[in-house]
């Protein structure tokens, strides 16, 4: 045991690793510091806990839950990296790729998209089930920022980041299931008339192609991106927004 483990008496194990956590932590904070991969959409350290995408479901002493949401605990039993929690992280990832129109080879944010790299980590090869093809509506009304919903997956990472960090209310989500969409929060619901920026974390925290700055495309080649040269799984390669007006690829 680490001389951090025996100062710290509260101790998680994540697949037979004992690892410290702190007060306040959930387990995917306690997994993240220990560079415990654990697969996630939804998440990013600064933000409230949301549990939508349900990646990161773990067994937690025999029970399923969400390690983005649930405190650690000291003595929980934790499993993550097995082969039932990856087939079923593996479905889940296959239905975001064909209810939305996710077309990697002609995407902008190929090769430095989170979708596209779990898709990777999880060995999926083929979307699986039919495709939904969706018909959703392009916003290129701002001056700076295009909205492609085409690639939204209703993370809510934009919606929350425009309000918890960015001080504003530009996104929302509305409907359920197959008829939810990406609304923009204006008289007009177009992205021109509301107040945000390229400054603004929200204009660059969408983890697949559907927020995307204007005038800056292609900037680092395909094949020279993040996740063309490394897994998501590696300690610190994925791409983490810590200041605003920052691409996640500036890491």
């Amino acid at each position: 045991m680490s001389d951090t483990m025996k100062e710290n008496n509260n101790t998680i194990t994540i697949d037979g690793r004992e690892i410290p956590f702190k007060e306040g932590q959930t387990i995917m904070d306690a997994a993240l510091a220990a560079d415990i991969y654990i697969p996630h959409l939804c998440h990013r350290p600064g933000l409230k806990p949301h549990g939508s995408c349900k990646l990161c479901t773990v067994e937690v002493n025999g029970r399923s839950a969400s390690a983005c949401t649930l405190p650690a605990a000291k003595g929980q039993e934790i499993s993550n990296n097995t082969e039932a929690l990856n087939g079923v992280r593996k479905t889940i990832t296959q239905m975001l790729f064909v209810e939305g129109n996710h077309f990697c080879p002609a995407c902008e944010k190929t090769g430095d998209c989170t979708l596209q790299a779990v898709a990777y980590h999880l060995d999926m090869l083929d979307g699986h089930f039919p495709q939904f093809y969706p018909r959703r509506e392009v916003d290129a009304s701002h001056p700076g920022i295009v909205l492609d919903r085409d690639r939204c997956i209703m993370c809510e990472l934009c919606v929350r980041t425009s309000r918890e960090m960015d001080g504003k209310d530009v996104f929302a989500i509305t409907g359920r299931g197959i008829d939810a969409k990406l609304i923009v929060n204006s008289a007009s619901g177009k992205l021109a008339d509301t107040d945000i920026t390229t400054d603004d974390l929200a204009a660059h925290i969408c983890p697949v192609g559907a927020i995307l700055i204007k005038e800056h495309g292609y900037e680092v080649p395909i094949g020279r991106r993040t996740f063309d040269l490394h897994t998501i799984a590696e300690p610190g390669v994925e791409p983490v927004i810590l200041r605003k007006g920052k691409h996640a690829d500036e890491h």
